[in-house]
């Protein structure tokens, strides 16, 4: 648990919860992914959140307090999600194919021009914000050590090619699919981004 997430708690803690927390961060994290850190306004949260201002400065101290949280938050989905997909796979090189195919396919249309939050505050927060650059960095290398790890264990039963060099393939395929969600907020067409997916696959040949 994060120092800002024991913050939060701390504060909710001792009096009834008066909003479900996931529903407002969820919504505020659409206004992040929209707008952007420094675009989005605490009226344009607060009505999103359908809270009143005070609420939110009681829970969250400030936007910056909103921002971090929905960013916690925004992870934890997504591993879960990612998760459950990659369960479905026989073998390492499916599940690569389904993690690419899903940064892919969330690049498309209107919620490729959402974003991705995470990418999002890699090029607008962390240069100037430490805090923000640590979640993104320690985000960006979850997701590098999950492809390195497939690669390797696809080495293992001999569903990726054992010339595939793990280290720089793990890194080129997250640098393809970071870039993806760059490249979605264009709104790039479906077939598009999956053709990508399928390029990038062939760093395993």
């Amino acid at each position: 648990m994060t120092t800002n997430t024991i913050d939060i708690a701390s504060k909710l803690r001792g009096r009834p919860r008066e909003f479900d927390m996931d529903a407002a961060l969820d919504q505020a994290l659409r206004v992040f992914s929209e707008r952007g850190y420094h675009a989005a306004s605490i009226s344009e949260l607060t009505e999103a959140m359908s809270l009143t201002a005070g609420s939110v400065y009681k829970a969250f101290g400030d936007k910056r307090g909103v921002f971090l949280a929905a960013f916690d938050r925004y992870r934890r989905v997504r591993q879960r999600l990612i998760d459950e997909v990659l369960a479905k796979a026989p073998n390492a090189h499916e599940k690569l194919r389904i993690l690419v195919t899903f940064f892919a396919e969330a690049s498309c249309g209107e919620i490729g021009r959402r974003g991705c939050l995470v990418v999002g505050s890699a090029t607008e927060l962390a240069l100037f914000d430490e805090e923000v650059a640590s979640r993104v960095g320690v985000a960006f290398d979850f997701d590098e050590r999950r492809i390195l790890e497939l690669i390797r264990l696809g080495q293992t039963d001999g569903s990726v090619a054992t010339h595939v060099d793990p280290e720089s393939t793990a890194c080129a395929l997250l640098a393809l699919t970071k870039g993806m969600r760059v490249i979605g907020k264009t709104g790039r067409k479906t077939e598009h981004m999956l053709a990508a997916a399928e390029a990038a696959m062939k760093l395993l040949n």
